[in-house]
């Protein structure tokens, strides 16, 4: 099998690079959905891969965003080590979003979004770099993923329907700039947070009806 998938690749350090982030990031998800503290090192680990594969591709957010998830990564593992109310193999309990912190997320997510755009459509002549093609989608999943990681590192359960909106919309970008193996990870990714959400709904109404008692 890895000779043949070497075949396929024609040794192509690009598709290697990129498939080696497409394996970790499904055991990053493993982990989130279970919620296991090891998610933690692995995003870590997938976040590196593709700054990589998104500076090649001229997706300029995207990339900036992988650098973002290194830093949450270490802010998340932190958190969920020394959260509070033990839950499986972190300290934190799962949460639902209230409404002012919804708002509130609303509008850091508005102005993050715009400066994202800003730039997108600036930085990358003022660098000396390919410009960006799509930069206001490029934007939008950048800014929805800082946020929906936030959440995450905050274990806020919506943050899988962020991720599924997020992982929809990566979906088709990724299949325009021909990053197959990316469209399948984001397929696989938008499924799975569809279970993510309902794991984390059955745990949390499993803790609410335990402290009820």
């Amino acid at each position: 099998m890895i000779q043949v998938f070497l075949s396929w690749t024609g040794n192509n350090a690009d598709l290697l690079i990129e498939f080696f982030g497409f394996l970790t990031a499904l055991i990053y998800l493993n982990f989130s959905i279970k919620q296991k503290i090891w998610l933690w090192p692995f995003g870590i680990i997938t976040s590196s891969s593709y700054i990589y594969i998104f500076y090649i591709s001229s997706l300029y957010a995207d990339m900036g965003l992988q650098i973002y998830y290194v830093l949450i990564s270490f802010y998340g593992w932190y958190h969920w080590v020394h959260g509070v109310n033990h839950n499986k193999d972190s300290n934190l309990s799962i949460s639902t979003l209230s409404g002012s912190l919804a708002f509130k997320l609303l509008l850091i997510l508005f102005v993050i979004y715009w400066i994202i755009v800003f730039i997108l459509l600036k930085g990358p002549a003022y660098l000396g770099m390919p410009p960006s093609d799509l930069p206001y989608w490029d934007a939008f999943t950048t800014s929805a993923s800082i946020i929906a990681t936030w959440m995450l590192a905050r274990k806020i359960i919506e943050h899988w329907i962020v991720w599924i909106i997020v992982d929809s919309v990566s979906f088709g970008l990724y299949i325009y700039k021909e990053l197959y193996i990316t469209v399948v990870l984001f397929l696989i990714y938008t499924i799975l947070a569809f279970v993510g959400f309902y794991e984390w709904k059955k745990d949390l109404i499993k803790t609410s009806q335990s402290s009820e008692r």
